[in-house]
């Protein structure tokens, strides 16, 4: 990053994972600031300020924009369910899924190892029958 010029990595779409460079633009009032006597003009970078955190972080947020990256799958159980529940209107949901065929479009997977399951709850019950309350 320099005081001219940004260089960025893009995220999703045609051009992911490519740099891009984002120089600043001059901003010149509209017509309808014609009242001054004088031209104010500034330079700045067209970016906006954006906040970025996990899912377990998000939990119990309400949050107005919701943008998710499923290009990998949720890691456990639930985190897919609590991503999409934050936001708090439907239409400003966002989801970056990964390239897909035809017949994949829209769709992730939740993935669950049954033996993990089976094991956790094997380990689960024996430990009750040990521990006397």
């Amino acid at each position: 990053m320099s005081d001219r010029v940004l260089e960025v990595k893009l995220v999703g779409g045609d051009h992911d994972g490519e740099v891009a460079l984002i120089p600043r633009i001059s901003l010149t009032p509209s017509e309808s600031h014609k009242d001054f006597a004088f031209v104010m003009r500034r330079r700045q970078f067209p970016v906006r300020l954006a906040f970025a955190m996990t899912i377990n972080k998000a939990q119990g947020q309400s949050v107005k924009h919701v943008g998710v990256d499923l290009r990998m799958p949720v890691f456990t159980h639930g985190q897919l369910y609590v991503a999409f529940s934050r936001v708090t209107s439907s239409q400003c949901l966002k989801v970056l899924l990964p390239q897909q065929t035809p017949s994949e479009q829209g769709t992730t997977y939740n993935i669950v190892y049954p033996e993990v399951l089976v094991d956790w709850y094997v380990t689960k019950i024996s430990l009750f029958n040990y521990v006397h309350l």
